[in-house]
């Protein structure tokens, strides 16, 4: 059975392009997390109507990347054998590389990734720091032939036995996610590629940018002391990056795994 996780936070007017876009691929079940939206995004979800979507609704914010925990919770518990992670804004021509993503799992791979950089065209600063970050953890941990590729990034997929040899919590910080995985020996691929403008994301303001930045740093700093088994920081040369850390909601996380 093929699920998809699909976070959604105020996200009306794109939630449905990403649906249909799913249903295309032939997904089984599809799972929008939405919490926290203020607008109408619940509705729009609501009135397509369609027998695969299981909403999972949540009134608060549960803060980046958390969705992805309690969606692969859910559909683990319902079956799946492989899982699709999309965000909920992502607008862009997605139904290839998810296809793709897709057969790589069937493939035996165990965690699928897209290479959202597949050129080294049109970086900006910002974006080389990110980058560097995501290349010094594949590289420190053997996994040199990732690239820049991460499950924070782009479209992912996971096992069954993923979701089995990894604890869910851990995709909350997609970077641990990931470090965990090989650490089980689990077999990790780049299955997909789409550049990152093609994903056609949200824009959003620059401070935004920022915290995105600051949040997938730190998520590599701590994947990769999780790594080398060494205390969690989210500190490099004397900077802490936190970025949208603070506010995953760990409590309501912890809460939904205990039901």
């Amino acid at each position: 059975m093929l699920a998809a996780v699909v976070p959604a936070q105020n996200e009306e007017k794109r939630i449905t392009r990403v649906l249909r876009h799913l249903r295309t691929v032939g997904v089984d079940i599809i799972l929008p997390v939405v919490n926290g939206c203020s607008d109408n995004t619940l509705w729009e979800i609501e009135a397509l109507d369609w027998p695969e979507i299981k909403i999972l609704h949540f009134s608060q914010s549960l803060g980046i990347d958390v969705p992805r925990s309690i969606g692969a919770k859910v559909a683990r518990d319902m079956g799946a054998g492989c899982v699709l992670f999309v965000d909920g804004d992502m607008v862009g021509e997605l139904i290839a590389p998810l296809l793709s993503l897709e057969e790589a799992i069937r493939k035996e791979v165990d965690l699928a990734l897209t290479d959202c950089y597949p050129t080294s065209d049109y970086h900006s600063p910002l974006t080389q720091q990110v980058l560097f970050f995501r290349r010094r953890l594949n590289s420190l941990c053997g996994l040199e032939e990732l690239g820049v590729a991460s499950p924070s990034h782009g479209p992912v997929a996971v096992s069954r036995h993923f979701l089995y040899q990894v604890p869910l919590q851990a995709l909350a910080i997609p970077p641990l996610a990931l470090a965990k995985a090989h650490l089980s020996q689990l077999t990790i691929r780049v299955a997909a590629s789409i550049p990152h403008k093609n994903l056609q994301s949200a824009v959003k303001n620059d401070r935004h940018a920022h915290l995105v930045a600051d949040t997938i740093i730190g998520d590599c700093l701590e994947a990769l002391c999780h790594y080398m088994g060494i205390p969690p920081s989210r500190s490099f040369q004397g900077r802490e990056y936190l970025g949208y850390h603070p506010q995953r909601r760990w409590d309501i996380l912890a809460d939904f795994f205990q039901r």
